[in-house]
């Protein structure tokens, strides 16, 4: 069964400031982790993991329970840390917007 690929609000904001050629690449991405979204580097858990492009890294989380890859966040090298650090820190905040999107997606 295909997983389901959703944005956070904060990616979604930086995704319309990248460049034309993140943009296509991501595009490229959104169709792989949909068929596999163990694809990307592990982060210190199965479950989460990043994505590079050039100087960009993509972060995710997956649940597999709900089959959905929620993209959180993305940064350069340079605060590569920074950013893991507070989506460790939001970890309880993700789950509960993911629980609340798929639910709604399954109301009739």
């Amino acid at each position: 069964m295909a997983y389901k690929v959703f944005l956070a609000p904060v990616f979604k904001s930086k995704l319309q400031g990248a460049d034309k050629d993140f943009k296509d690449w991501f595009d490229g991405i959104l169709d792989q982790l949909t068929e596999n979204p163990f694809v990307g580097k592990p982060l210190s858990a199965k479950w989460f993991r990043e994505k590079k492009h050039k100087k960009q890294r993509v972060y995710y989380l997956i649940y597999e329970q709900l089959k959905a890859v929620y993209v959180v966040n993305m940064s350069e090298k340079k605060d590569q840390q920074a950013i893991i650090n507070s989506i460790k820190l939001l970890l309880d905040l993700y789950k509960e917007e993911i629980e609340n999107i798929a639910k709604e997606l399954s109301e009739p």
